[in-house]
């Protein structure tokens, strides 16, 4: 363990070093990340090595630290501020969910009838497209300081968006299931993969703000803010061990409810001195989170990418972006967020992989010799999707205008030289 430990800090280092690199050529730093989790992770140079990942230690850590990148999408959760935009967010995401999953379906539907490949296994490529993995977007909202309707809509909508999806792949999921003769996931426990996260978050945050409200000192409160976070995925962590029997829940939504919760109890004023705190501990999640997802990413099936992957990652990007479009149009929507919105949801490695491990393990079950078609195409697909769609996600911003290109003051300049 304490082997993996030091190689999991010389790749986080690394992570850092590619990240600054990247920015050089006005990249976002979260592209040097991921390039790092794919270069140093188990299928190249092997820093970190599959035994690593595979352990308990590790996973329970990458869980905790989902947990602390969560905070990020709450803390800017306040009802009071998106009361009147409410409805319309609700409107965009299930538009461009609902969307993505029926045109990715449809296109894999036709394709598969060509193929004489059962109609079926379009369902579950719709329902690992919906799925958009929040942390990348998110990870540009925090580097590039990003402001405007297009990033208000993004942060309450990557919550909702991961809730649509958990509700449509598992019960495809557990629909194929039962096809197979095996046992279908009941309705109460994919209410509980959705329902609990914000159940813990909500509970946690609500005894650390009543806490907090009782002392002055940042500090104390930081403390607190932590203590509690902890707990939280404590408490995440053995559900999952005792009713789950695996990693089932969100942890960027127990994050989430956390920090929403105390957003929304504690003044802004109060609260930013705190926030101000925990940014290192933010920005390390996130650098360990976005790491963690390029780690999986097998840079071979990339010569094996084939007809599958490509409609895959274009029918998964006119799904997104389409969607966000016509819910935007629907709901009345400000324009920069209609025309720009559906570029930013385009990342979702972590949330397709893990689909994706479900949906083999089923297939494996009920048709064995569909499961390394699911699993070649989404991973191919993954690796090159996040590349492109981390670029396309930074420049989304700038074309909305929510992006400042701000430049060095001159005694800044002046002290670099």
């Amino acid at each position: 363990m304490v082997i993996g430990l030091l190689h999991i800090f010389a790749i986080v280092c690394s992570a850092f070093v590619c990240g600054k690199l990247v920015a050089k050529i006005k990249l976002p730093a979260i592209l040097g990340w991921l390039i790092a989790g794919i270069v140093f992770g188990p299928y190249l140079a092997g820093v970190v090595t599959l035994d690593i990942t595979n352990s308990l230690w590790y996973k329970i850590a990458i869980k905790f630290f989902e947990c602390f990148a969560g905070v990020m999408i709450g803390r800017e959760i306040v009802f009071k501020k998106i009361a009147s935009s409410g409805r319309q967010i609700i409107g965009i995401t299930f538009v461009q969910s609902i969307g993505t999953f029926l045109f990715v379906s449809a296109v894999f539907g036709i394709v598969f009838l060509i193929e004489d490949i059962p109609v079926y296994l379009a369902f579950i490529f719709g329902g690992i497209a919906l799925a958009t993995a929040p942390a990348p977007a998110l990870s540009i909202v925090n580097e590039y300081h990003t402001n405007g309707p297009v990033t208000k809509t993004l942060i309450p909508l990557a919550a909702i968006d991961d809730i649509i999806g958990v509700i449509v792949f598992f019960t495809i999921i557990s629909i194929i299931n039962g096809m197979g003769g095996g046992l279908a996931a009941s309705p109460l426990s994919i209410a509980g993969m959705i329902l609990l996260p914000f159940v813990i978050g909500i509970l946690a945050g609500g005894c650390a703000a009543f806490l907090m409200k009782r002392f002055k000192n940042n500090v104390s409160r930081l403390l607190l803010l932590l203590a509690f976070l902890c707990i939280s995925a404590l408490s995440g962590l053995m559900i999952d061990k005792y009713i789950f029997h695996s990693f089932s829940l969100n942890y960027l939504l127990i994050g989430m409810a956390f920090s929403g919760t105390i957003a929304n109890k504690i003044p802004e004023d109060e609260l930013s001195g705190v926030l101000d705190l925990y940014t290192p501990i933010l920005n390390l999640s996130l650098v360990i989170v976005i790491v963690n997802l390029g780690m999986p990413l097998d840079y071979r099936l990339i010569a094996g990418a084939g007809l599958f992957t490509a409609i895959y990652i274009l029918s998964r990007a006119i799904g997104k972006i389409g969607g966000a479009y016509w819910g935007g149009k629907i709901t009345k929507a400000e324009p920069s967020v209609t025309k720009y919105l559906g570029f930013t949801l385009l990342p979702h490695s972590g949330v397709s992989l893990v689909f994706t491990g479900i949906a083999v393990s089923t297939l494996s079950v009920v048709d064995p010799s569909l499961a390394p078609i699911v699993s070649g195409t989404i991973v191919a697909a993954a690796i090159i999707n996040e590349i492109i769609a981390v670029i396309i996600a930074k420049f989304a911003f700038k074309w909305a205008g929510e992006i400042q290109e701000s430049k060095a003051p001159p005694q800044a300049a002046g002290h670099q030289a």
